[in-house]
């Protein structure tokens, strides 16, 4: 199965789904979840071949290999991304009602840009689907039709053009210095030209123009604004799932060409620091639902952002568990929101009302502040421990390890204020009861966090198979640029 299906069937969707919905409203609302079902069986057709044939799958685009040729690098670490967005957009869809064809369009988009972001072996073809990402973004945060929505959206747009630039700047400048785009080939002339300080301010300015989409310190004020005024379901997309994308990017970038410059390591950890401590402090002084949980959402990305930073398989394994539990349990949380947004004050009661619903929230909650032995605990255990593995720069990584305690302490009064008033039954008032259309998304993604627990082992293996293979820097470049040549392979690691 070639690994361009992956793209090639969401963009598709997004061209059809409007010309069925002219025709046949029922269909047109079904032909989205039908195209993520294919391509979600794609990709776990591919991760079946890819670990048959016991390396990654390389796609050179009209026969060109790299370094000249566009390729796509199909491995699990870009399997599993892939499937994340494909089977969480799959899962937000059925909180959809029918008719909403330019918020379905604009999904389909998304995943084709997020499938390209995941997949691609050079830097051009990053920008290019990070900007598909980008702008199916901007069309879904201006999508609940309110004057405010639309306020919020445009700065969101003006903040992300500026990141863009950015990006763009530091990817002309990479060119500039090595002659290529090409990321194994990028990755073997690294340790040679960009060593000094013109990779760093590359790194730097791609991380920047990145960093909009992944929530990171200090490019994401847009974050409360947006995720309070959009659809609860768009905010779920673009929280939970679409800022891991480009996550996924840097994390590519300090492996494969930044995998020996310390300070690049720093400048993220630094970054991710800065932003658990902002976000984490935000929401707790927040007093609208939705702004504690966006607020709530850059802290756990600036988690993500710290694991990362750990050079080695350690840093990767957390990340990715931090990433794919941020990535199930806030877009649960996003979805109840309808019903019980706007001040705290109105969730006074909420109990009574939906004893499921408020006992969902608290579940998930206890799993986002990492309370053994949910999910979250596990996750946030790989942080401290590979924080603690490191043996250069400890001072910067305890530093790290203590804002993380702090941070979760923080996250534990917020939620608990939450919850408190949840439980409280002193007012007459009695909030909306959520609808069920809009909790299926929540109650599935809850299934999977309880099947994560009981299947804790086999995970923990899985995921520290794709974390070695990701940190091993030779072989990317050895299978993209030397398949056919074994004697070329002389590559350091």
């Amino acid at each position: 199965m070639n690994g361009i299906w992956l793209v090639a069937l969401p963009l598709l969707g997004a061209f059809l789904l409007p010309i069925i919905y002219r025709r046949h409203t029922l269909a047109g609302y079904w032909t989205g979840p039908f195209i993520l079902l294919i391509n979600f069986g794609v990709a776990l057709e591919i991760w079946r071949d890819i670990t048959k044939a016991a390396e990654p799958q390389i796609i050179a685009m009209g026969g060109f290999a790299a370094p000249l040729g566009i390729i796509f690098y199909v491995d699990k670490l870009a399997l599993l991304f892939v499937m994340v967005i494909v089977l969480g957009t799959l899962i937000l869809w059925l909180g959809n009602k029918q008719g909403q064809v330019r918020e379905e369009t604009l999904s389909l988009l998304i995943v084709a840009g997020g499938c390209g972001l995941a997949l691609s072996g050079d830097l051009f073809n990053i920008y290019v689907f990070y900007e598909i990402v980008a702008v199916a973004s901007y069309g879904l945060a201006a999508s609940g039709g309110s004057g405010a929505g639309y306020a919020a959206s445009l700065r969101f747009l003006v903040l992300s053009a500026l990141g863009s630039a950015l990006l763009l700047l530091g990817i002309a400048l990479i060119y500039a210095v090595t002659g290529t785009l090409n990321l194994a080939h990028l990755a073997e002339l690294a340790p040679q030209m960009l060593n000094g300080p013109e990779g760093l301010v590359a790194f730097a300015l791609i991380l920047i123009g990145l960093g909009v989409k992944a929530e990171l310190f200090p490019v994401n004020t847009w974050v409360p604004e947006v995720y309070a005024t959009a659809p609860a379901r768009v905010s779920a997309l673009l929280g939970g799932i679409v800022s891991k994308l480009a996550l996924l990017v840097v994390l590519r970038l300090l492996v494969l060409i930044y995998a020996d410059n310390t300070d690049a390591h720093l400048l993220l950890l630094s970054l991710g620091v800065l932003g658990v401590i902002t976000g984490e402090l935000a929401a707790l002084r927040a007093t609208d639902l939705r702004q504690v949980l966006a607020y709530s959402s850059i802290g756990q990305l600036g988690l993500v952002a710290i694991a990362f930073a750990i050079p080695g398989p350690a840093g990767i394994i957390a990340g990715i568990a931090l990433a794919l539990h941020h990535a199930v349990a806030k877009p649960a949380l996003f979805m109840l929101t309808p019903a019980w947004g706007g001040h705290l004050k109105n969730l006074v009661n909420a109990a009574q009302v939906s004893m499921p619903s408020a006992l969902l929230f608290l579940g998930l909650a206890l799993s986002l502040i990492g309370i053994p032995p949910l999910p979250g605990f596990w996750a946030k255990l790989l942080l401290v421990m590979g924080a603690l593995g490191t043996t250069d720069n400890v001072g910067w990584y305890q530093m790290a390890i203590a804002v993380v305690l702090i941070a979760t302490v923080i996250k534990t009064a917020y939620f608990l204020r939450i919850v408190r008033l949840m439980f409280q039954q002193q007012s007459k008032l009695q909030p909306a009861k959520p609808r069920q259309h809009e909790l299926a998304p929540a109650w599935a993604l809850v299934v999977i966090l309880l099947i994560s627990i009981f299947a804790l082992v086999p995970i923990s293996k899985g995921l520290k198979t794709v974390a070695e293979n990701a940190a091993d820097r030779k072989a990317y470049i050895n299978n993209t640029l030397y398949p056919d040549k074994p004697d070329l392979k002389k590559v350091e690691s």
